[in-house]
């Protein structure tokens, strides 16, 4: 079977270059590892650049996208395996069910919502896969002080930091899953 890794990130195509440079470096991370790429099929912002990186590099790449946004400005369908849902909540059940872990590169509210929803469904014990964000450039620096001030003021266990990880290179993401393994971690309420 083709391990699938999922990818979250901008669909923007008003971003510096750099970010669109990393997720090229990050299909070709993916390549050595002989992964395929699922992603939400648009063919603009840091998706289209997965896109195009995958295509050029011969990198099996399948766009999951809901029905409402499946038009031909937004997705390109004869450059990727497309799956179309119902709706936004199909969308990432399908993306959750069919991938072996997930990346956040850089993103705005989609992306934001998606990874934390995977982390959240990670704490309460519905999956084990492993998370991963991309941090280049500092992106997600202030989100990441969100999240400690969580653990300090105890909203969030601080065992909780280790469901996902923080790279600053897509290297040492692919690196971090290439030799993951799931580690329970205890929670008084969800005991296994």
């Amino acid at each position: 079977m083709e391990n699938k890794l999922c990818v979250f990130c901008s669909s923007s195509d008003d971003l510096d270059k750099k970010y669109y440079k990393l997720a090229e470096d990050l299909v070709l991370e993916i390549k050595k590892s002989k992964y395929s790429i699922m992603h939400g099929a648009g063919s603009i912002g840091l998706m289209g650049s997965l896109l195009n990186a995958a295509n050029k590099n011969n990198v099996n790449i399948i766009g999951v996208v809901p029905e409402k946004l499946n038009k031909p400005h937004i997705v390109n369908s004869e450059t990727q395996k497309v799956v179309v849902t119902k709706d936004m909540k199909d969308r990432k059940e399908y993306l959750r069910n069919k991938s072996f872990a997930f990346i956040a590169l850089p993103g705005g509210f989609g992306t934001l919502e998606e990874i934390l929803e995977v982390i959240t469904l990670k704490q309460l014990k519905y999956h084990n896969k492993a998370i991963v964000f991309v941090n280049a450039y500092g992106y997600f620096d202030n989100l990441f002080k969100q999240f400690e001030y969580m653990f300090e003021t105890n909203f969030a266990n601080q065992a909780y930091k280790n469901i996902y990880f923080i790279a600053n290179t897509p290297s040492e993401a692919i690196n971090y899953i290439n030799n993951y393994k799931h580690e329970n971690i205890y929670d008084k309420y969800l005991r296994e």
